[in-house]
Parts: structure tokens; sequence; C-alpha cells
């Protein structure tokens, strides 16, 4: 080999090494950086940071370190990485990410430079650091997330720089334990999934009727007695039976004092604040089940295996060891949960036994109290005084408002956000958490879809409009709102998996409308961000709900032209949903499908043209009754009018959501309705579709009557079904169907007889019907 052969070997090999050492740049385009919540201000560069083996963390104090970790153990667990942990003296002249205190930022505020060679974190305290390592690790591929080593992935982040400080103070969760006991592993988890997403409150919900589940040690039975229930598990929460007091409960747990203190611990570990709720003075059944004196009458009880309304095993507001119970349990409280905020709930009291009970008028003209409502109000101000006397602050649902609020207390509004708007008013502070916003024990996609859930409406859209400041309040009003959070009532949730689904991705939503500037927040980005989100759950073992991929269909008829036009839709914008009309070829959907005859639709929603979601199928039926003059006995309720005029016969059938605004109801009373052909038809079916949902109070109907006629005028009863009452907890749907010998006729009558009255209360009930289809 010649001298320069040799020298241009050894070059070769020294650029193959060379190469092989020196890091990967990429240049990175707007739509790959997806963070959520979305930051304030973001500039990307056009080149990127390598992480390698050799890059350190520098930092300038453990509290740093303490924030560092959390990117560390992600590269441990995802890339066998142990990084190293220099201090400010030792630091190298590149491929590093340090730390630097700014003192002047806001607290969790914090801005992140990424250089080529090198990543700054600036904050003035421990959040600040931890949220600009969220930052970093969303800014990474999905992979950083996985708890295996990912072989061959490029661990690269843009050049960028971000501004970012959270718009209000309190970003928090709600998660109830008592309806369901959830172990501290799955409390954990979902504490990690709030540090991902930037949020800093977990709002513990550990006191309820159906299961007290915090050790209080001078209070034994609370967890001997009080965390237990008979198993009714086989049945639906609201059809549960009410178990006897001397029936011995098998399902629940609760959480040692030694489990909260881990808890709390690793909740500050992620910049979380862990706010227990102590229910008082109702919602406490699991409490009265132990200790019988501290309600009016002492009487024993069970602890409620399931629903429970009204709620009149209540603590007494008459007998003075009601409070003393009570300071005690709160004291050991407060020894476990540094919190500054101390939760009593205070909602749903049902004062009955107040109203009778001598010790609580004895306590009312004491005290000069004019109604139960000013007895409430004595009760929460006194625990107020209490609670404030240990350098706490009470907070209670929107309720304690009742009779007049406690000096230093603060509110968090559910119903809606009247609560809020009064106590702003009144120089409180508050939590926005309404439930037309931030219940996620609601649906979030079309209810014949998704599993069991309490009710209403709540897709992840509507999540992302939520808005603490309500447009009424003043500027003044508004300096009260500390933030807001979502709540997670679990009487259908018994296991983690049905937790995240009901949690993810809605929490991802939430969080943006309470970190990120109003001005800053469009749905439509938003969506596209969150799908990397979704991958990101996926890596994490989330089982995160696809509801917003779900297909749903809105129809509109044309009487006229007697055509259905069908719209499909889905909750992310520019959405490719391809269909097919009677398992014929799939088309890319661009506008409303207008159909002339009873037809299916199948439909399925397509990403990088590969099929993803639930498919959707549905047949719209074009029966003799369709478009045809129908009259009514008794108008439909004003409150739900269907599609008006033809609604009962326009082939559109409604779904278990009954706000979908396809079904007509009538309360306490009969539907009957007749429908005029125009001309005569041989007919030998009618079809009647109802629904059933017990719990807001709707009941299938206990008999259909079919009628027909040759002249409008003289009717005959020719079918005749009758259904007795059954209890059920189960929203149903539920087509009546009567057969019989074939007619010739011009009309057709249909009665459907009402339940009309509650069988347990007395109450008057609703029903709701949907469709008369004729065959």
């Amino acid at each position: 080999m010649t001298y320069s052969s040799k020298v241009s070997f050894w070059l070769l090999v020294l650029l193959v090494i060379s190469s092989c050492s020196s890091p990967t740049y990429k240049t990175f385009t707007k739509d790959e950086v997806n963070i959520v919540p979305k930051p304030n201000k973001i500039l990307l560069g056009k080149e990127s940071f390598s992480f390698n083996q050799s890059t350190k963390f520098v930092i300038e104090s453990t509290l740093q370190e303490a924030a560092a970790i959390e990117l560390s153990q992600r590269f441990k667990l995802a890339a066998n990485w142990d990084i190293e942990v220099a201090v400010q003296n030792d630091k190298p002249s590149g491929n590093f990410i340090q730390f630097v205190s700014k003192p002047k930022l806001p607290q969790d505020a914090y801005e992140l430079s990424v250089e080529k060679s090198k990543v700054s974190i600036y904050a003035s305290g421990f959040g600040g650091f931890l949220y600009g390592v969220e930052t970093i690790r969303q800014l990474l591929p999905v992979e950083i997330e996985s708890n295996s080593v990912q072989e061959g992935v490029e661990w690269i982040i843009p050049t960028i720089n971000i501004e970012d400080a959270p718009r209000f103070s309190w970003r928090g969760l709600m998660v109830d334990v008592s309806r369901h006991f959830f172990p501290k592993e799955d409390i954990k988890k979902v504490i990690d999934g709030l540090a991902l997403h930037k949020m800093n409150v977990f709002h513990w919900h550990l006191v309820d009727d159906q299961g007290w589940r915090i050790e209080i040690k001078k209070y034994p039975k609370l967890t001997e007695f009080g965390a237990w229930r008979v198993d009714h598990e086989d049945k639906h929460w609201g059809a549960r039976p009410r178990a006897e007091h001397t029936e011995k409960g098998t399902y629940g747990g609760y959480y040692t004092q030694e489990d909260i203190k881990e808890i709390v611990a690793y909740a500050k570990s992620k910049n979380i604040q862990v706010v227990p709720e102590i229910e008082m003075p109702a919602h406490v059944s699991s409490a009265v089940a132990a200790y019988p004196e501290l309600s009016c009458y002492g009487k024993e009880i069970s602890v409620p295996s399931g629903g429970l309304w009204p709620i009149t095993d209540i603590y007494c507001a008459g007998r003075e060891n009601t409070f003393e119970f009570l300071e005690n349990v709160l004291s050991e409280v407060m020894e476990l949960f540094p919190s500054t905020y101390i939760h009593i709930g205070g909602d749903e009291a049902t004062k009955t036994n107040w109203k009778t009970c001598e010790h609580c008028q004895a306590r009312m003209k004491s005290e000069g109290l004019a109604s139960e409502e000013e007895l409430q109000s004595y009760f929460i101000k006194r625990m107020e005084q209490f609670i404030s006397s240990k350098g706490r602050v009470l907070i209670g649902w929107d309720e304690i408002l009742e009779g007049g609020l406690a000096p230093g207390a603060t509110v968090m509004s559910w119903r809606g956000v009247k609560g809020g708007l009064e106590a702003t008013e009144e120089g409180h502070d508050v939590v926005m958490t309404p439930n037309s916003h931030c219940y996620f024990d609601h649906y979030q996609g079309p209810q014949d879809d998704e599993p069991l859930a309490w009710g209403g409406y709540l897709p992840l859209s509507k999540v992302y409009t939520f808005d603490p400041i309500v447009e009424s309040m003043t500027a003044e009003q508004a300096k009260h709102v500390l933030g807001g959070q979502a709540n997670l009532w679990t009487e259908y949730m018994s296991t983690s998996a049905q937790l995240e689904y009901m949690i993810y991705p809605r929490v991802a939503a939430l969080s943006e409308a309470v970190w990120s500037t109003k001005d800053n927040r469009r749905w439509d980005d938003f969506a596209n961000r969150v799908e990397s989100l979704l991958d990101r759950y996926s890596q994490m073992d989330i089982n995160y709900a696809k509801s917003a991929y779900l297909i749903s269909a809105d129809a509109d008829m044309d009487i006229v032209d007697m055509t259905v036009g069908i719209t499909l839709e889905n909750e992310l914008p520019k959405s490719d949903i391809r269909y097919s009309i009677n398992g014929g070829e799939l088309t890319k959907y661009i506008e409303p499908v207008q159909l002339k005859e009873t037809t299916n639709i199948q439909a399925v929603l397509f990403k990088n043209d590969e099929p993803i979601g639930k498919e959707f199928n549905k047949t719209i039926n074009f029966h003799k009754a369709v478009g045809k003059k129908i009259k009514y006995k008794t108008p439909f309720h004003k409150s739900y009018q269907g599609a008006g005029e033809y609604g009962m016969v326009n082939t559109i059938r409604g779904t278990k959501n009954f706000h979908d605004g396809q079904w007509q109801a009538w309360l306490g009373e009969d539907m009957e309705a007749t429908i005029d052909f125009g001309s005569t038809n041989k007919v030998s079916t009618v079809s009647v579709g109802v629904l059933e949902s017990q719990g807001p109070g709707i009941y299938h109907p206990t008999g259909i009557e079919v009628y027909t006629s040759t002249d409008g005028n003289s009717f005959e009863k020719i079918a005749e079904v009758k259904r007795a009452y059954k209890p059920s907890g189960i929203p149903e749907l539920k087509d009546f169907i009567l057969t019989f010998e074939e007619q010739q006729a011009t009309h057709v009558r249909v009665k459907v007889v009402s339940l009309k009255k509650h069988p347990l209360n007395g109450g008057t009930v609703w029903l709701f019907v949907d469709e008369i289809l004729v065959e």
C-alpha cells in the first residue's frame, strides 16, 4: 500500500469513527412539536439537541436534582442509560442539561432554551424546573414513556425557546375512592398522569356513604366496619338492596396512615398537593354505621352497597359528641396531609332528621337559628373555626353557601357557576368545577357505544371550552378564582382500567383550559396535538378512551321530498370518514348522504389510510308511516319535543342519551297518537321505540295498544302487549313489536300506557318514545 493510500485509508477510518460518535441532527416542523398543555410562547429553531449516554445534568441544588431525576428515570427505563448529575463547577463544554435559578419567575413558571450543544431550564422553584422537564419529555419521541429498553430510537429534541407559566394556581382532579376502593399503586399512576399534564392538585375523596377509606387511630371502627360493605357487585349500582346492619361487609378497603404518608410524599415529588376530603354533615353513612351515636337517633345501619337517596343518616348537629368526633378526626387528617386546604364536602344534606331531632332543635333555639339551612351554616362555620385555628383553609362544595358562608371558607362550585359567582361577590376564593364541563363520570362519546356511565354528555371538545372565569364576573371577582378541576365519581368504575378510560384524554383538554392563556387556545390546534399524546398514553399502558374517534350520525328529514339527509361526523376536525351503502364500496364522506328508501349505512374513520376506531352501522327504515300526518291526544312535554310534529314518523331513532333531541316525552301521562296514511294500506306490524333509564325517572310503558280504522272515526283494537314494572339500573333502548293478522287501514292509532307513578316514592315518572314504525 502506498503512503497516499495509507493516509486515505486512515482518514476514512477516522471519518467512520467520527460519524458513529457524532450526534444526529434533525430539523423539526411545527407539526412535530405537540406539547400539552400548550406553552405561552414557542420559538422553534432549525437544529436539534441529541441525548446520548454521555449527556449530563448540571444542577445548583438538590431541589433541581429532584426534577432532573424525573427525566433520568425515563432514560434508565427506555434506553438503559445512567445519566450523570454534575454541579455547576464541573459543567462540561457541551452535551448537558443545566438547571438555572431565576428568582423573578412566577411560581410554576419556567423558561426552556434548547441549543445544539446544551439545554437550559430556568425557574424560581421546584414546580417550574419539573414542568421544564415535563416539556422536554413531550418533545422527546413517545418511546421515552416505555418501561422497557427501546432499540433504534434517536433521542432528539428540536432547538427551541419556550416561555411558559400557568394561568391558574389550582389545576386539579378529584378521584372518589369511596364508591370503589383503588389500591395505592393505582393512585400513584393517576398522580403520574397529572404530572405529565402539569396538574398540581389531587383532590382525594376519602369518605362517603359507601365507604370510609382512611385509617383514624382514635376511631378504629371507622375502618373496621365503615370501610366494608355487603358485596352486591353483581347488581347494578342503582338497584342494590339495603343490607341489614347485622350483615358482615366484605367488599371495600382502606388506606393505612403509612399508605397516606407514602402517597402524599410521592405526590409532592411531582409538585402535586393532595387535598383530602372528609365529608360532613351528609354522605357519612359509613361513619354512622361504625358509630351510630353520631346521628340524630342513634339507629344502627349498614354501609350502603349502592345508590342512596335521599341521604338522611347524617351527623347530628345538636350533639356535642359530633363536633368532638370531627375535630379528633380532622386533627389526625391534618397530621397526615400538609395541604393548605381541607375539604369538608357539605353537599346534599337532607335535613329530615334535623327537623324532628330534639338536640338539633335545641341547638337552633340556643343559637337563634331560623332554619335547618342556618343550622348547616352553623355546623360549617364551627368546623371552619377549628380548621383555621390549625392554620388551614376550609373548602367545600357550593352548598356551604346555604344559610351563610363561613368567613374564611373557599367554595368549590359544582352546580354550574352560580355558587362561584355568589362566593366571589362576597369576596371568597373559589375553585370552578361545574358539572356541565368538569364531571368526568359523564359519557364522553355516543352513549350507545360507551360503557355505562352516570349520565350526561361531556365529550373532549366540550371539556376544552371550559373557562374558570365566567364572563359576567368583574375583574375583582376574577381575582378570587383559584382555578378549576375535574371530578371523577366512581359509582360505575371499579377497576383502574375503567378509571383511566374516563380520565384520559379529557384530562388533557382540562389541563390546557387551566394552564394556557385563553387567546392561545384553539380546538383544531389542540385536536392535532392530542393525537400525539394518545400515542404517549399507549406507551404508558394507559387505557385511554377513543371516544373522539367514534362516528355519530345526525339525520334531517325533508317531509316534502320524503328524503333523509345523513350527516356523518366525529369530534376531530378534518377527519377522513369513509362510508358504504348496503355493503357496497367505501366512499369518502364529503357531504350529507341523501336517502329515499330503507338503507344500511356503514362508516369507518381512517388515519394514514388505515381504519381506526369502531365501525358505525345504522339502518334507516322507510316504513309505511314515514312522513304521514300524526295527531296526539295529549301533546308531548315542552322539554322533550323531539323533531316536532313529524318526530315520531321521521325514520330517525333516539339513542340512550335522552338529550339527543330525538325523543318525545310525557310526564305522568299516556301517549296516544293517530297516524293518517291518506289512503288505504295493508298493515300487519307496529313497532314502538322507547327508552328506560330509571335513574333520571324514565320508565318503560306498562302496556301498548294498537287500533286500526278505515275511516278515521271508528277504531278497532287489534293488538295489545302488557309489561309489568321491573327494577333496573341499566339504560335500555327497546322496540315493542306488535304483530297481527294483516289489516286494511287508513289510520293507525297507538296508545302507550305510562307507569305514571314511581313504584317506590310515588313521584311522577317519564315516558319517552322516539318512533312508531308501521309495516
